[in-house]
């Protein structure tokens, strides 16, 4: 696996709108419907196997310690509570700077993401080191409101200062079958955004189906996500190593297609080591290694951190500290 880059590294080789790559596809919803009601479907089954043979794969120990530091500087280390306060925002911030107080070898956390009104604070904690401040926006996690009020709240984070906006999709209409919509509201947020990336946020967990998960990962990347993400950790089903390596699929095809790299999130439900490793052996297997680093593949996740910052002391010293090792989000 190769090193990893800094999070304030450039973003992407590519500066292609992909969407002049499909200004059929996208010239009504028919033409979109057709395009994506076209695309190959998903065999379950075999998805589901894949996924599973490559969650048994073993690695060394060496190999160990990499992937937790390199698991470490993915992580979007998160807090989006109703109980959010400045003093909680302003420790994870913290946090995510040093994540191991005790080390300070041990890699800092790609960004935190907070609930806009809470931007301005956590960008005050990671002043000066790299990482980045993320937003989740467009009424987070139903998406049920209307466009201006959604992109009012992207810019509310925006000018907050936030450097990455992740936003939901309005799943009803995507279920409706009107995709149209979907893709006119993605761009929409994408252009509110600015200068911020944009993770699109699927909600696989109410998709039903794999087919309609392929359908939203080309959907959401053609609109000019800079990534797709799995879910808000909000519903009962989030990131499965199934449904991301689907996704994972999904970009590596549209950048042979399109030369254009899109990232993908797994969020939700990813909480140990071990976990954390299999979905790295998916990224490496299957989309490549050029998507082995933070500008492409990151975590959403809180509790992950802490059990990786205890497997990395494990290996470092031989000894297994506990849970008070770390601080409790």
């Amino acid at each position: 696996m190769p090193n990893t880059p800094p999070a304030d590294a450039p973003a992407s080789p590519a500066s292609t709108d992909p969407a002049a790559s499909f200004t059929d596809a996208t010239a009504s919803n028919h033409a979109l419907r057709a395009f994506l009601h076209g695309l190959p479907g998903v065999d379950a089954v075999g998805l589901e196997a894949r996924a599973a043979a490559l969650g048994t794969r073993s690695i060394k120990t060496s190999a160990k310690a990499y992937a937790i530091d390199l698991a470490i500087s993915m992580i979007d280390l998160t807090t989006l509570e109703g109980a959010d306060t400045p003093g909680k925002v302003g420790s994870l911030g913290a946090k995510a700077v040093h994540p191991d107080p005790t080390d300070r070898e041990t890699p800092r956390t790609a960004a935190v993401c907070v609930y806009p009104d809470m931007v301005a604070t956590a960008k005050e904690a990671v002043a000066g080191s790299g990482v980045k401040v993320a937003s989740v926006a467009t009424a987070f996690p139903a998406g049920r409101a209307a466009l201006g009020v959604k992109l009012a709240d992207v810019r509310d984070a925006v000018d907050a200062g936030a450097d990455e906006v992740d936003m939901v999709i309005d799943r009803g209409a995507f279920l409706a079958g009107n995709y149209l919509k979907v893709y006119e509201e993605i761009r929409a947020v994408k252009e509110a955004s600015g200068d911020a990336r944009l993770k699109v946020i699927f909600e696989t967990g109410e998709l039903s189906t794999y087919d309609n998960i392929r359908r939203a990962s080309w959907l959401g990347m053609i609109a000019g996500a800079d990534f797709i993400k799995t879910s808000t950790g909000k519903v009962g089903v989030n990131a499965t190593p199934a449904n991301t390596l689907l996704m994972l699929q999904a970009v590596r095809d549209f950048r042979e297609r399109t030369g254009v790299q899109v990232g993908v999130k797994p969020a939700g439900g990813i909480r140990t080591s071990k976990d954390a490793v299999k979905f790295l052996v998916l990224v490496n297997e299957t989309a490549g290694e050029d998507w082995l680093d933070n500008r492409w593949f990151r975590f959403g996740a809180s509790s992950l951190l802490n059990d990786l910052l205890m497997q990395r002391q494990k290996l470092a010293t031989g000894r297994y500290s506990g849970p008070d090792y770390v601080t409790v989000d």
